[in-house]
Formats: C-alpha cells, sequence, structure tokens
C-alpha cells in the first residue's frame, strides 16, 4: 500500500470520528438511564400498590344502593278502585302480586358535591325516580345547591325514605299534593356544620316546575321553602318540627273557571280567563318526636297542610302534564299521625297510622251535590284511613311487612256512587331486601 493510499484512509476516517463518537456517547447514555431506571422488587411493590390505592380511592367516591320490595295485596271487593294503595285493582282481581318498588341508586361524592341518579324497575316499567347534582363549597360548608329531579322541600313525609317508612303508602293527602314526591327544579339549603350548634337548623327553597317528573309545560316556576329545627343530643328524648310553604299556580286551559260561593260552584266565563295562572298555595307544619326507654323506641310523627288547589271537575291532584278541562278552585285541608312503637330491644315494632283529606273544606256529606255543580265522582268527598300493622327486621338487609287499610270515604245521598262507604279496605304483605 503505497503512501498516498494511507493518507487517503486516514482522511476519511477523520471525517467519521465525531459521529463514532457521538453514537458511543448515546451508547453510554441510554445504559446509564438504563441502569438508573431498574426498580427493585420493594419499589416496583410500592409502586403497584400506590397506583392500587388512587383507584380505590377512586372508587370510595362511587356509591351503588338500592332495594326491592315484593309483596302481595288483598282488597275487599274485586276490581276496587284504590290508586292510594299502590294503584286499582284490574276488574277481574280482589289480589294480587308485585314489585311496588326496584329502586337502584348510584351516587358520587367528593369534596366539591355529589351527582345521584336513581332508576325504579317494576313490572309496569322503568322510569326515573331521582337524577341531579349537589354543589359544595368546602371553604362555605353551611350551604349547597341543588339542581335536577328530587324530592320537594316540604314536610317530613316526603323526603322520608320509601324503604323505611312504617306504612305501605303517603298519606292520601301527600300523594294528591306532591304526586310522586320528586320535581324538576333547583333549590338552595343552609345548614351548620356538623358538630356544631348551628347544625340542628336547616333552611331550604327552591324554584320548580310543578309537574313532577315530567317535561315543563310553561314558565311559571312554583316556590317551595322549608325551615326545620332538629335536637338529636339526647339519648332518651329527641324532637324536630319545621314549618313549609308552596307558592305556585297552573295555567287555565280555558276561559271557564269555577269557584266555591255558598256551598256550590261558581263560573266565571270570561275570555281573559284563559292562560292565565290559577294560584296554588299551601302551607304546612311537621313535627317529629322520639323516646327511648324501657319498653323500647317510641316514635310519634305528623304534619298538618291546608291551603288552596286548583284542579279538575273530577280531579282534585296536582297536574303531571298540561291540562285541557276547565279549572275547579278549591279550599283544602288535611294531616296524618304515625305512631311506631318498637317491642322492647326486639326486631319487632308495631305501628299505627291516622290521615285525613278534604280536598273541598266548604261542603260536608248531601251537601256534596251533583245538581249544583260539585263532582259526580270523589273529588269533593273527604277520606279517612285509619292503618296498623307489624314490622319484622331479620338483618340490616331484610324487612317483612304486614299492615291493613280501613279506608273510609265521605258519603252524600246527593251523588250516585257514594251514597255509602266503598269496600277498598285493603291488606298488604311486602317483603324488601336492601342493598
Amino acid at each position: 500500500m503505497t503512501k498516498t493510499h494511507m493518507e487517503a484512509i486516514t482522511r476519511s476516517f477523520k471525517k467519521f470520528i465525531p459521529a463514532i463518537l457521538l453514537m458511543g456517547l448515546l451508547s453510554v447514555t441510554t445504559s446509564i438511564s438504563a441502569q438508573e431506571e431498574e426498580l427493585t422488587d420493594v419499589q416496583k411493590l410500592a409502586q403497584r400498590t400506590e397506583n392500587l390505592e388512587a383507584a380505590v380511592a377512586k372508587l370510595n367516591n362511587l356509591k351503588v344502593s338500592g332495594y326491592i320490595q315484593g309483596q302481595w295485596q288483598w282488597i275487599e271487593a274485586t276490581g276496587a278502585k284504590n290508586s292510594f294503595g299502590a294503584g286499582d285493582f284490574t276488574a277481574d282481581s280482589k289480589n294480587r302480586f308485585g314489585v311496588r318498588r326496584g329502586r337502584v341508586k348510584f351516587s358520587y361524592s367528593n369534596t366539591y358535591g355529589q351527582a345521584v341518579i336513581q332508576l325504579d324497575a317494576t313490572e309496569k316499567g322503568v322510569g326515573i325516580k331521582d337524577a341531579y347534582l349537589v354543589l359544595m363549597d368546602p371553604n362555605l360548608n353551611f350551604v349547597s345547591l341543588t339542581g335536577g329531579v328530587f324530592n320537594r322541600p316540604f314536610g317530613n313525609e316526603i323526603a322520608y325514605s320509601s324503604s323505611l317508612r312504617e306504612s305501605p303508602e303517603r298519606a292520601r293527602i301527600t300523594q294528591s299534593l306532591f304526586p310522586g314526591e320528586r320535581d324538576l327544579g333547583a333549590k338552595i339549603t343552609f345548614q351548620g356544620a356538623k358538630g356544631t350548634y348551628w347544625n340542628s337548623f336547616v333552611l331550604e327553597g327552591g324554584f320548580f316546575s310543578g309537574n313532577g317528573v315530567a317535561v315543563e309545560t310553561d314558565s311559571k316556576k312554583d316556590f317551595i321553602g322549608r325551615a326545620a329545627y332538629m335536637n338529636t343530643t339526647s339519648d332518651f328524648f329527641n324532637y324536630a318540627f319545621g314549618a313549609s310553604y308552596y307558592n305556585g299556580g297552573v295555567v287555565q286551559p280555558t276561559s271557564k273557571v269555577y269557584t266555591m260561593k255558598d256551598g256550590q260552584f261558581s263560573l266565571s266565563d270570561e275570555s281573559a280567563n284563559k292562560g292565565k295562572i290559577a294560584k296554588r298555595e299551601y302551607f304546612g307544619f311537621d313535627t317529629q318526636l322520639l323516646l327511648n326507654s324501657m319498653i323500647g323506641t317510641t316514635n310519634l310523627r305528623a304534619e298538618y297542610i291546608w291551603g288552596q288547589q286548583p284542579g279538575t271537575l273530577n280531579d282534585n291532584t296536582s297536574p303531571k302534564a298540561a291540562r285541557v278541562d276547565d279549572t275547579y278552585i278549591r279550599n283544602f285541608s288535611g294531616y296524618y299521625v304515625y305512631l311506631v312503637q318498637d317491642i322492647g330491644f326486639s326486631r319487632f315494632s308495631v305501628v299505627a297510622k291516622y290521615d285525613f283529606y278534604d280536598p273541598n273544606t266548604e261542603v260536608k256529606g248531601d251537601e256534596v251535590d251533583i245538581t249544583k255543580g260539585l263532582s259526580a265522582k270523589d273529588a269533593d268527598l273527604s277520606y279517612t284511613t285509619f292503618g296498623f300493622g307489624a314490622l319484622y327486621r331479620a338483618n340490616a338487609n331484610i324487612r317483612i311487612m304486614a299492615y291493613y287499610d280501613i279506608v273510609k270515604n265521605e258519603t252524600s245521598s246527593n251523588t250516585v256512587s257514594y251514597k255509602s262507604d266503598l269496600k277498598d279496605n285493603l291488606f298488604t304483605l311486602r317483603l324488601q331486601y336492601k342493598f
């Protein structure tokens, strides 16, 4: 090899020296980095544990709960009507099996609030019971904002869970004024922080569509508010009381509006009536007493409600959708009383309940006269229901209820179907599983 060839090879090698050095440097760096990232078994286990704890913490924010109520019912007469006892019976039936409630509730909570969805599945179909969110500021732990479909903030019985209630159904007046218990709207709640004196006070109020769990039909919003005080500091005697107010309205779909005057409905038929709002106003007071003694826990609850209700000729209940019939305005009043007695320290309890609802306080008995424009059905007749039963709590999940309702309707010789008391007493045997 000549000297000239050697010089050419040397010059070529010098050109590749930077590239060779760079490749070597990258190789060394990669090797060092791989050594630094290599974790010990203990470190790997700690990292996996940390990731698992983070995942579990998120899952802990999500809660799934619910209950199923299966029941058998018997009524006095075949095909009897008792829509306030879980629905009328079919024409050829006087006893039936059914799933009264099949609830599943999904709740996700964190520092800033809560989101809730609750579904109800029975043989009649699947529907939404709750779909709402609660917003809270951790720095203002005495105030929260709730929006969506949720319980109306009125009285005690509405918000009292059906999985805990000692009677199969809510009182007739509650079901009439607040069908389905829920409504679409928003409310603000003030309550003192836990562990403080002010935690005993609750003030809540909001605006609602007024149609329950249904599409909103007008631009009118109904106001509902409640103030309550709860004393739960004693191991022997606790009490609570509250006051509620409802101020809303129902659109008058026609020009004909009827109001009570001298024991009969008086008609106002003016074109300006159509589309106006008929006032819907309720007042309520409720109280709860709890006494622990040698014979067991005694629980007494009561509520009285009165006010003005716009309805139709044959219907005194609150609307679930837009109405098309003439408007009939009635003054009403009603109440209910619960007495629940635990049997010592056993798993048994006995319960008695009395409720009364008069949808038209202007007329009594034979004054309910269809010739004076009053309802041919029972929209102007009062009802009393006396119920009694027993509960057995097998464990935290299973509860058995046996309950009998004695239903008495007001009678009038000036009606067709209500000259005497209807045969609609109802027996309910219910098994509940809660999870």
